[in-house]
């Protein structure tokens, strides 16, 4: 037998190395400690091989996709300047120049006072809201019991229309990479995603941090069966679902029922309705989470208080609000539109 030959032979004895077994091997080169994903194939067998390597594997139940594109520059207002590109690569260069001819705006600018003088007409605005004792609550109530028990250094994550917007004016945050939201183009289903890995990152860390995750009704519905996956893996997450019994707006229960009277729902019923006082925390409770179900503002405060004080299991707060409450009216039209 031929030199050649024989080391075909001798290669061919080896054991060989699947796909599955190549990606996994990577992934660990790179120090990767995490890997989220949809069971599936391949899907299934690469994290096999990832937990052999060591790597957690964290099984989700929905599945998001992102794109970069360049179209979409200058889709609500025409900029002076666009910027496309890794937004890594892009801050790095900003700031390398900045670093050689470091600049400031003036602080006593008129695009400062104008700023300013916003700010606080917004903030008083916000306040006389949230003071408002009718009930059903309204957004800026709930949101202002929620920032008074919030601890400083959580997380913070946001999804939904009003909710996702108005709380990105109240719910404060004190650290940097600690909000996590849909972004400015609103895409559903990121919201329960986006706390589970802030809840392994805490974990890992040992850092105590808690993770608050802010869901409208409609947004919760995107992406609600990853509770499962929270209550798998027992990760200490609060969920908020902030409730009006549709998307924008709703109908409370005597004002479904008599709209159900004119005929069947899927031919009366407004697009943007919701089942009224659809009972979200029993979605938690199923998987041996804790669920509540609040209506005024003490339940609020004693449930969230409760939720914060146990560090040892996810907890679901649905809160009932005013079907037709919405935000505070915009100045500007392009916040409410798209191209």
């Amino acid at each position: 037998m031929s030199e050649t030959n024989r080391a075909a032979c001798s290669d061919g004895d080896e054991e060989q190395v699947s796909g599955a077994e190549v990606i996994a091997q990577a992934l660990k080169t790179q120090d990767v400690e995490y890997m989220f994903g949809i069971v599936g194939i391949p899907v299934t067998e690469i994290a096999v091989a990832a937990q052999k390597m060591g790597i957690r594997y964290v099984g989700m139940r929905n599945e998001q996709a992102v794109d970069i594109c360049a179209e979409e520059l200058g889709n609500n207002v025409k900029p002076a300047v666009t910027l496309l590109g890794d937004i890594n690569a892009v801050t790095k260069q900003l700031l390398e120049q900045f670093d050689k001819t470091p600049w400031q705006y003036p602080p006593e600018s008129s695009w400062w006072k104008t700023l300013r003088e916003k700010m606080k007409s917004n903030e008083a605005a916000s306040k006389e809201l949230a003071s408002q004792k009718s009930l059903p609550m309204n957004y800026y109530t709930v949101f202002y019991h929620v920032q008074e028990q919030l601890p400083r250094d959580c997380f913070v994550v946001s999804e939904g229309a009003n909710t996702m917007d108005i709380g990105r004016t109240v719910l404060q945050n004190y650290l940097p990479r600690h909000r996590l939201d849909a972004g400015t183009f609103g895409t559903m289903g990121v919201g329960l995603g986006f706390a589970i890995a802030a809840a392994l990152l805490a974990k890992a860390r040992n850092t105590g941090q808690r993770v608050i995750c802010v869901e409208g009704d409609s947004a919760f519905g995107f992406s609600g069966m990853e509770v499962e996956t929270i209550c798998r893996y027992n990760l200490p997450i609060i969920l908020l679902v902030v409730n009006n019994n549709g998307i924008y707006q709703g109908f409370d229960v005597d004002s479904w029922k008599e709209m159900l009277k004119f005929g069947d729902a899927t031919a009366v019923a407004p697009p943007v309705c919701l089942l009224p006082n659809s009972h979200y925390e029993q979605v938690m409770t199923a998987f041996g989470g804790k669920g509540y179900f609040v209506q005024t503002p003490e339940e609020l405060q004693k449930s969230l208080r409760e939720s914060l004080a146990d560090t040892t299991a996810p907890s679901l707060i649905n809160i009932m609000i005013e079907p037709q409450a919405t935000r505070k009216a915009q100045d500007f039209h392009w916040l409410t539109r798209s191209k």
